[in-house]
Parts: structure tokens; sequence; C-alpha cells
């Protein structure tokens, strides 16, 4: 209780200033903290975190993990994956599977190495993101078109015709596995 000037008592309360972690990154940012590493020792937050929030109030363009949305183009491949990738249930993750063969197929028959790069890291995203978050099933599907394109011996150039024969085979089990649903 405090006193005031006419001799009345009143109660002080202080408001304490809490700032959400957002809110001390995009402060810190604005006052002049610009490494992310920076921001995530002083506030405690993960750099992925740090990095989401900055692209999405538009304050950087340049910041990228595994778990920064893929929203934001990393070059210009990312593009080609561009709401097509996802990991829901196995079906999803087989049609994303789908897409990341085409493109494979696409850059190799451009011999455009940096477009196939892309897509296996994009793969290894995928893998890591449903492994992670406990999609398993969804995870393995990522994780096995990985190492039939990681397995291939590197001297020897890749048979189009044995890669195309798997994919129709994921394309003809993500059917199946469609009616299957669709009939029960």
């Amino acid at each position: 209780m405090t006193e005031n000037m006419n001799g009345n008592l009143f109660e002080v309360t202080e408001q304490e200033a809490i700032q959400s972690k957002k809110e001390m990154i995009l402060s810190l940012y604005n006052s002049g903290t610009t490494e992310i590493e920076a921001i995530a020792a002083i506030s405690g937050a993960k750099p992925s975190y740090i990095g989401s929030v900055l692209q999405r109030e538009g304050l950087i363009d340049n910041y990228f993990d595994l778990y920064t949305s893929n929203a934001f183009p990393k070059n210009v491949y990312s593009k080609h994956f561009q709401g097509k990738l996802g990991f829901k249930d196995v079906f999803t993750a087989r049609r994303s599977v789908n897409n990341l063969q085409e493109s494979y197929v696409y850059f190799a028959d451009r011999q455009d190495r940096a477009g196939q790069h892309h897509a296996l890291e994009m793969a290894l995203t995928m893998l890591d993101r449903a492994r992670w978050t406990g999609k398993l099933q969804e995870a393995e599907i990522y994780r096995r078109w990985l190492v039939g394109k990681l397995s291939a011996p590197l001297a020897r150039i890749a048979d189009a015709k044995a890669e195309i024969k798997i994919a129709e085979e994921e394309v003809q089990e993500t059917i199946e596995h469609v009616q299957l649903k669709l009939a029960a």
C-alpha cells in the first residue's frame, strides 16, 4: 500500500511486461540483432522458429532448414515441389514420391544435376519431417525412394526403364491402396 499526497491509501500494482517469443524475436531483429544464432541465444527459441517468424514477417527470405516452410522458395527448383509433397498418410507420401520421381527424371533428361540434387534434398527433408512427427510408414516411403537413388552404382548410367518400372509399381500400389480404402 502506498499513500498519495492527500494521505489516501491506494494499492500499487506493477504490470510486468511479458513478451512472447515472437515479440522478443521481432524486437531483437528490429533493434539490430539480425544473426539468427544470436537471437536464439538471447530468446531461447530454436533457429527454425526464428527463421519462420522472420520470414512470415517479410524481414528475411534466406533462411532454410528442416522445419521452415516450403512456401518460401529456396531456389529456382523449389517451384517444382511447392504444394506437391506431403506425408499426411501413406497415399499422400506415395503420390509425393511419384512427383519427386517425375521431377528427378525431368532434370536427368536435361542433365540438370542441381535439379536432381534438389529432388533428393526434398525427399530427405520430407523423410525427416515424417520421421520426427511419428509418421514412420510415410517416412519409409521416402526412405525407400532415396535408397533406390543413392544405392545405384555411380559408375553406371541409371537405366531409365528400371526407374519407370519402379514408379509404375508404386503408382499401382497406390491405386490398389485407394481401391481397398474405397471398398471398405
